[in-house]
């Protein structure tokens, strides 16, 4: 996939992840389920950059410190990210109801799934500003073709 269509579908992404990440905007049962939208979007996310995570997982020893660190980051983002959707399900108020079924342990997924989604908004900012070049290049890159 080209950088400027990876760059629209991840900016997409973001931008759903942090009004979905603000059930006040949205209510509890549209930040649930749109909640799971994401996760859904996440996963294509994730089959986009396949190629890359297997060649950064192959050559890891062999790899600059920065790919390592972009591949570490990345991996601790999916795991804040099933944390915090596992986690939302446990609170659930909406999703598992419709379906008939409920989750004991409101007092441990609770808090559990605040934190966690406090460290994923943290982690995606930094995932963000680590590839701030990329981005900034890529913008800059596409003014230059619309002022050719």
């Amino acid at each position: 996939m080209d950088g400027r269509k990876n760059l629209a579908i991840d900016t997409v992404m973001l931008v759903v992840y942090l009004v979905v990440a603000n059930p006040a905007l949205t209510g509890i049962s549209a930040h649930e389920w749109l909640g799971l939208g994401v996760l859904l979007v996440l996963l294509v996310h994730c089959a986009v950059h396949v190629d890359w995570v297997r060649s950064a997982v192959s050559g890891f020893k062999g790899s600059t410190w920065g790919a390592r660190g972009n591949l570490v980051l990345d991996a601790l983002v999916l795991i804040a990210f099933m944390v915090v959707t596992v986690s939302g399900l446990g609170v659930s108020g909406a999703v598992l109801p419709s379906m008939g079924l409920y989750a004991e342990g409101y007092f441990f997924w609770d808090p559990l799934h605040s934190i966690a989604a406090k460290v994923l908004l943290a982690l995606l900012l930094l995932h963000v500003v680590v590839h701030g070049k990329w981005i900034i290049g890529l913008i800059k890159k596409r003014k230059d073709m619309r002022d050719e």
